[in-house]
């Protein structure tokens, strides 16, 4: 197992968190701690609760236990409209792009909600192609300038815990190169990264520590360090 983040640099700890769809009782007591200015990974084969974390996280589940703790502030009773005022951003794997919106339109839409959100021309810098496309409807853009659109947003809000589900699915090697380079430049600027992601080539590099969740536990933690020797279990476990 791997140490656990410093509690003075801990921005997310969550323990035995259980979540339910209805009466479905989909997490079993999730346990993850993430440091500020980490990325970690949950892995997992579909169904496995990697997107309910998330979910569970924001809210947006039937019903959750356990603790959640932001900043060493308890969030688990907050409703799911106040979780972008303490700084967390989620990118859905559907995008929710406004296709009748431009692109700055689209970027404009979410309002700042928490201090230090990045300014228009900062989200530029980090995404040439939106500054290309700034007029363009959502609907003209490509899959891959509609999920940067899609990151970028949350980044104008203010959010500091960014959780990305899915970011890479169906998109060009060139994008995906792209978003790898976009999330070392945030992981450098200070942001915690929480990424659900099947392309584990892509995954493997950014983070930081590697959750392995299956039928909603972790059965498994691996920091970077630990990579290596248990690539091989990874790959029968994973199946990838």
């Amino acid at each position: 197992m791997s140490t656990p983040a410093n509690p003075n640099r801990e921005m997310l700890r969550i323990t035995d968190l259980h979540a339910y769809y209805g009466e479905s009782h989909i997490l079993h007591g999730i346990d993850l701690r993430i440091g500020r200015g980490e990325c970690a990974t949950l892995l997992g084969r579909n169904g496995s609760g990697r997107t309910t974390t998330l979910k569970s996280i924001l809210g947006l589940v039937s019903r959750r236990t356990g603790s959640i703790m932001l900043n060493g502030n308890e969030i688990i009773a907050e409703p799911t409209h106040r979780m972008a005022r303490h700084g967390i951003g989620y990118v859905p794997e559907e995008r929710a792009i406004f296709a009748s919106l431009s692109t700055e339109e689209n970027l404009m839409l979410p309002p700042q909600v928490a201090s230090g959100g990045m300014s228009v021309g900062e989200i530029y810098e980090m995404f040439p192609n939106l500054l290309e496309r700034r007029n363009s409807p959502g609907s003209k853009l490509s899959g891959g300038e509609q999920q940067m659109l899609a990151m970028a947003r949350v980044l104008r809000t203010g959010a500091k815990l960014l959780l990305l589900d899915e970011i890479t699915e169906g998109l060009a090697p060139v994008i995906v190169k792209k978003l790898g380079e976009v999330i070392t430049e945030l992981k450098s600027r200070g942001f915690t990264i929480v990424l659900v992601e099947q392309n584990f080539r892509f995954a493997a590099p950014l983070a930081d520590r590697h959750y392995v969740l299956e039928h909603g536990e972790i059965i498994a933690t691996i920091s970077k360090q630990e990579l290596p020797e248990k690539m091989d279990w990874l790959h029968q476990t994973l199946g990838v």
